[in-house]
């Protein structure tokens, strides 16, 4: 009989690390590059959508974009019987509050929330900016199509919450248009604020910023390649945590470096002709995008976005100059590109919302022995649980156990010195939790 529950266990094992699901597929070929041509087409034809431009127009101007981009929402909403809740959220951001906000303005972000039925206070988030700018980042009245930056990140979040709108969930998604992130950031904190305020458990963001260049300024092209930028550990980390870090690791292993590694396992196992690159940075080099004041309130967020970029179509005049054309306009995205960068976001928020809660605390143990412990909570809605481990020097989790529904384990000949550990929680259907580095240490 104990040979017999072994053998179920490790079959059990095997079937839930290989299985896939057929839904995540039907995500990857529900997403429309077509539709995401019009949502791109339609939102570089306000002219502008600076964060100071118009708001009365309803052709022109930001106010324009967001009132658009709210009733689409509410159109994905009414095709799936009132499924999203539609909404502004606002803050007043006063004159002088940096050198880029020239007279108060109102930030107004557009959020859509599809409540989950298990766990509606959890949310997983996608988001794109709304706003848009030229050369000068106080001038809101010059044409500033931001076809790429940053129309197709928009786009991309309009047409996922299209397509996972014809799914229940048992955590909540939302699907939100951000402003003011050219301006300094100030529809990411307001929101990030929002949150904290409702008392909301985000699980974590994708911030999508630039999805539709294919081609570099160096001249590399490739419809295949994103970056996935994230930031090493929270800023909120406490000086115990960050002394413990000396002793034990995990300098690499934040919440926000989990939800990357997450996103670059699934889009191996899923849609492995595309090539994810984990960059080990918060943004760019010197620079910022919409997911740094969500990392700021410690709650965890990436950056999702195109690999090669062109600086020539960024943040720039249109205009001609000694034979090179600038301005971020529609020739410049690629929509099909653009379109596989959806998919991407889609099947992680589909898999995360699938998934039950990670475990909140996870021990590990076995210092000066041949085989690492562990304890962890239980989660409540988890088949079981999965160990995974890897070399101290590799970026991404390279074994795993799954180890059925216990809360401790032993792994025998593992020593405990040479390798970085974590744990996670799993559905019935195989869904799992981003992984949990150890925050506890027991003997």
């Amino acid at each position: 009989m104990k040979n017999f529950l072994l053998l179920a266990l490790f079959i059990s094992a095997i079937h839930l690390s290989a299985q896939t699901d057929q839904r995540i597929y039907d995500i990857i070929d529900a997403v429309s590059a077509e539709r995401i041509e019009n949502d791109v087409t339609k939102l570089a034809n306000f002219g502008t959508r600076h964060t100071l431009s118009d708001t009365v127009s309803n052709t022109r101007g930001i106010g324009a974009a967001r009132r658009w981009i709210k009733s689409e929402f509410e159109k994905t909403s009414a095709a799936c019987n009132s499924c999203l809740t539609v909404f502004f959220q606002k803050d007043l951001v006063k004159k002088g509050a940096n050198n880029r906000i020239v007279k108060d303005v109102e930030v107004v972000n557009v959020l859509a929330i599809q409540k989950g039925t298990k766990y509606p206070n959890r949310y997983i988030i996608m988001s794109g900016d709304i706003d848009s700018r030229v050369s000068d980042p106080t001038n809101y009245t010059d044409d500033s199509p931001g076809a790429n930056d940053n129309a197709s990140g928009m786009a991309g979040t309009l047409e996922a919450a299209r397509v996972l709108s014809k799914y229940t969930f048992e955590n909540s998604i939302i699907y939100m248009g951000l402003s003011g992130e050219e301006q300094g950031l100030f529809g990411g904190g307001g929101i990030a604020q929002y949150a904290k305020d409702q008392g909301w458990e985000v699980i974590g963001i994708f911030n999508n910023d630039m999805i539709g260049n294919i081609m570099g300024v160096d001249g590399t092209i490739s419809n295949v390649d994103f970056r996935i930028f994230s930031e090493p550990v929270p800023p909120t980390e406490t000086e115990e945590q960050r002394k413990a870090r000396r002793f034990y690791g995990g300098e690499v292993d934040g919440v926000s470096r989990q939800l990357a590694r997450y996103v670059h396992k699934n889009v191996k196992q899923y849609m492995p002709e595309m090539n994810p690159m984990m960059i080990y940075r918060l943004d760019r080099f010197g620079r910022g995008g919409h997911h740094r004041p969500f990392n700021d309130a410690g709650f965890p967020g990436i950056r999702i976005m195109e690999a090669h970029e062109n600086y020539t179509q960024q943040h720039q005049d249109i205009r001609v100059e000694d034979g090179i054309a600038y301005g971020d306009v529609l020739e410049h995205v690629n929509f099909e590109y653009a379109a596989k960068l959806t998919a991407v976001n889609a099947i992680n928020l589909a898999s995360i919302a699938w998934a039950p809660p990670a475990p909140k605390t996870v021990k590990i143990g076995g210092i000066v022995e041949p085989a690492a412990k562990f304890q962890w909570s239980k989660v409540d809605g988890a088949k079981g649980y999965k160990i995974y481990w890897r070399d101290t020097t590799s970026p991404t989790w390279d074994y795993s156990r799954y180890v059925g529904d216990v809360t401790e384990f032993v792994l025998d000949g593992i020593v405990i010195d040479n390798y970085f550990f974590g744990v996670s929680a799993v559905s019935e259907d195989g869904f799992e939790s981003p992984v949990v580095f150890p925050n506890g240490v027991f003997r």
